[in-house]
């Protein structure tokens, strides 16, 4: 009896190479378009302390760590980049010139439920910007996810940003339902956050949960919903102080916004909370326009974080955009482009006798930057050029016993067909 063959493990992808050129063909549209908004690049371990994701606010993330003990240590694979980013930025925190902008391409893992655009490893986009307080930060942010969906020829039209404020719905839920209860916002906002996915009702059963962290009773909780449920700033600030210094955070966002030339495809959502806890202030998410995906991407500022592990206070924000839901969205619209195996020259030896000089004319053909293929093994001349061709190769060069003899290889162009002789040395 044969052994059945090993598959991967679920919820994980194989990159052939057809795939993988696909995948780096999208990190370098992340690339280029963190280099434009000058952010340098980092990476991390992916193996990390468990406790840099452990936080006590019922956040989903947490039963969703791969994690295990090896040596006495709690270790996990890193279910996001941000904890790994602030890290770092403790370690330096007294040499690094502020602000910081770094991006990363991470692969995270997170063992959930999946659907569609969902996985339980992922690579993601983060860029992150460490000491400033203001909302430049967030504007700026956003503006290069647009230029990223610019990019990858997604028209405005496809994606909405949608945008809110953890400070302004923390300053009307504890001057409200939660008034002497600071300690149950984050969790009210890990339970908001799943809105969208499991309804309100199911919402509501969870804000009033007798056992949960929040317990408001039903009439509060419906309060919650309608507040959450304001589509513009005007209605927004019907439930927010005065003098809210997150009223005056958002419209100033949005007037920078507008000078970017994005503030058409950005709108006010007060449902938008995000399930992080150590979100303070500005929250955003991308979605497709017609709703079928999960988010594209989400961020915000977190201006908390390194406090709570243990470094000193500095303003953040970031944001990280995933691959998968990506790709998604892409290949829906027909975005996703064909991507030959990008060869220039391919070199053809008819037989053994020929392949020093073969060999010659490739290494020559290399050290001028040129992606050469060297034909191994004896296939025929009709695979030969189909070969080529499908890897989108320039010239084939071809060389026989008459072309050897006279010291020449014929080489044929592939986008005209014409044909001429170069010589083999040279």
């Amino acid at each position: 009896m044969s052994r059945p063959g090993f598959q991967n493990v679920r919820g994980t992808r194989d990159f052939y190479p057809a795939e993988h050129r696909l995948r780096e063909w999208l990190f370098q549209h992340f690339r280029d378009v963190a280099a434009r908004f000058a952010f340098e690049q980092v990476d991390a371990p992916v193996l990390e302390p468990a406790e840099l994701f452990i936080r006590k606010a019922g956040e989903e993330i947490v039963d969703q760590l791969y994690h295990f003990e090896l040596h006495d240590r709690h270790l996990a694979l890193r279910p996001e980049f941000t904890p790994s980013l602030a890290r770092m930025v403790q370690a330096r925190a007294g040499s690094l010139r502020l602000p910081i902008r770094w991006f990363g391409i991470p692969q995270c893992w997170r063992y959930e439920r999946m659907t569609r655009g969902r996985k339980r490893e992922h690579y993601q986009w983060n860029m992150d910007v460490w000491g400033e307080p203001g909302v430049a930060a967030e504007a700026e942010l956003i503006a290069a996810c647009f230029h990223l969906f610019d990019a990858v020829g997604l028209e405005r039209s496809q994606v909405t940003m949608r945008v809110n404020s953890r400070a302004l719905v923390e300053e009307a839920l504890k001057a409200g339902p939660l008034a002497g209860r600071p300690e149950a916002f984050a969790p009210l906002c890990v339970i908001v956050d799943k809105l969208a996915r499991i309804g309100a009702d199911a919402v509501i059963e969870q804000l009033t949960a007798p056992a949960g962290d929040v317990r408001l009773d039903a009439g509060a909780a419906r309060d919650v919903l309608a507040m959450l449920g304001a589509d513009d700033l005007e209605a927004a600030a019907a439930h927010a102080p005065a003098d809210s210094p997150a009223l005056a955070d958002l419209r100033r966002l949005f007037e920078l916004l507008d000078a970017y030339g994005v503030a058409d495809s950005v709108r006010f959502d007060a449902s938008v909370v995000r399930g992080l806890a150590y979100y303070t202030g500005i929250v955003f998410e991308a979605f497709d326009t017609g709703g079928e995906l999960r988010s594209i991407c989400g961020g915000g500022r977190y201006d908390r974080l390194l406090e709570t592990l243990g470094g000193p206070a500095m303003p953040a924000a970031g944001f990280g955009m995933g691959d998968v839901v990506l790709m998604e969205l892409l290949e829906e619209k027909g975005l996703a482009p064909q991507l030959d195996a990008g060869i220039d020259d391919v070199v053809f030896a008819f037989g053994e006798d020929e392949r020093p000089a073969a060999v010659g004319v490739a290494e020559r053909l290399r050290r001028q930057g040129r992606r050469v293929e060297l034909v191994l093994g004896s296939p025929r001349l009709k695979r030969v050029m189909a070969d080529a061709d499908r890897a989108g190769a320039a010239r084939v060069w071809l060389i026989g016993p008459d072309e050897a003899a006279r010291g020449v290889a014929t080489v044929r162009d592939l986008s005209t067909g014409e044909q001429r002789e170069e010589k083999l040395a040279g």
